[in-house]
């Protein structure tokens, strides 16, 4: 299960990770609670729309974010956006801590925020490839994962015991100094130990290579769909969690953080499991949409703050088993030479959607019921389901009987699978 962190390179890069993780949730539960308690008056919408600015140049920058990852050094690259979204942090604690922070410097920062995540993101998530030898990506990603996750464990919880002791500005400053943990292990790499792929060659048709090798692979278009459906609608957990946590259950600071900590046991959890396949599968793609679904539903549904809480749990582990076998499938069967563009689409249609739903899951928590919220992404994981069943029909031959109430599904030989898979992806890469 952690056979990539026997690398020394990875083993670096996990440990600074790690740490710069737990500051960035420790930030973005802070800044959540101080656009919705202290910025406005539990206005819902406010924080969708700082979760748009955010994520919104995932989506604006995608042709230009996906070059970047295939022509430059990923690491130089990784250096520079780490260290300005550290400094990032800087500016917004110090603005908190002198109390001359208003809303639209949040906006402002969100924005600023998201065009460095904006270049970070492929860059990040395809400089594991260089990490580790080729069969153990998928268990890297995996472990990526769960590091990102075990972040959300601690920071929350941290952020939310913080905030009502110092305020949220100290967590800022405190999220500003963890980024100096990941640029430290960017520059402990051993370089002649990296995996370098060839860098790809720059062409008039290459920023929108990706955009052509993706519409001949339908493995990786049902993917996207499924993932851009969760991610736009069903991933909007600040405003799930807060919503509820505020305006249901009426807790506190402390106790919103201890909800997203709870949830991120499910996504450890589910990180961990995918960890341990040798292979992603579409199948568990579609299993982890349908739970994701379900999870929302039952969420949704809980009368008090206990429940709703451990509830959290199987949203946590279906969410994290959907997005971490989305991931390796894309990493692992795209041509290397084409990855960070395609990981660049991957990332823009994950977050980038973020601002379309944002703002409308924000809207239906304000004027209906932040359970209604709830019932929108749980709306989302059944279409996505749904997206994966017809897929698996289509394309690998599901087929479905009962034996009274009990189901058998049947589907094509892996070997005859493979073999088209292996056609699909050569004559995708020939034809970018």
């Amino acid at each position: 299960m952690f056979r990539s962190l026997a690398g020394t390179n990875y083993l670096i890069w996990a440990a600074g990770a790690l740490v710069s993780n737990i500051g960035t949730w420790m930030q973005r539960t802070a800044q959540d609670w101080i656009v919705l308690t202290q910025l406005t008056q539990n206005n819902a919408t406010a924080v969708g729309f700082v979760m748009a600015l955010q994520f919104g140049p995932q989506l604006l920058l995608l042709p230009v974010t996906g070059w970047a990852a295939d022509h430059l050094d990923r690491r130089r690259l990784l250096l520079a956006t780490q260290g300005a979204m550290g400094a990032l942090g800087l500016g917004l604690g110090l603005l908190t801590v002198t109390s001359a922070v208003q809303l639209w410097h949040v906006y402002a920062f969100a924005l600023a925020l998201g065009v460095a995540a904006a270049f970070d993101a492929p860059a990040r998530q395809t400089f594991v490839s260089e990490l580790v030898a080729g069969p153990n990506l998928s268990n890297a990603v995996a472990l990526n994962s769960a590091s990102f996750n075990a972040a959300r464990l601690i920071g929350p919880a941290i952020a939310g015991l913080l905030t009502a002791a110092i305020g949220a500005g100290w967590v800022f400053l405190i999220n500003a100094g963890t980024f100096g943990a990941v640029l430290l292990s960017l520059t402990l790499l051993r370089r002649e130990q990296l995996y370098r792929t060839e860098r790809a060659k720059r062409s008039p048709g290459s920023l929108i290579g990706g955009f052509r090798y993706v519409r001949r692979r339908p493995d990786i278009l049902v993917i996207l769909i499924m993932v851009f459906l969760i991610g736009t609608f069903g991933l909007n957990f600040p405003i799930f969690i807060s919503t509820m946590s505020v305006s249901v259950f009426h807790q506190g600071a402390g106790e919103y953080g201890v909800l997203s900590s709870i949830m991120a046991i499910g996504s450890v959890a589910g990180a961990l499991l995918s960890a341990r396949r040798e292979r992603p599968r579409v199948a568990l793609l579609f299993a982890g949409a349908a739970l994701f679904g379900v999870g929302c539903a039952i969420t949704a549904v809980m009368p008090v703050y206990g429940l709703f809480a451990l509830a959290l749990i199987l949203i946590g582990i279906s969410a994290q088993t959907l997005m971490t076998t989305a991931n390796g499938a894309i990493q692992l069967t795209t041509d290397p030479a084409l990855r960070g563009r395609v990981m660049a689409i991957y990332m823009a249609i994950f977050m980038g959607g973020t601002p379309i739903g944002a703002p409308i899951v924000g809207w239906v928590a304000d004027t209906f019921d932040p359970r209604w919220a709830l019932g929108v992404g749980a709306a989302s994981g059944f279409a996505a389901a749904l997206v994966g069943e017809l897929y698996l029909v289509r394309h690998r031959g599901m087929r479905m009987r009962f034996s009274g109430i009990r189901p058998h599904v049947t589907m094509k030989p892996r070997e005859r699978l493979r073999e088209g898979l292996e056609e699909t992806e050569a004559t995708a890469t020939q034809a970018s």
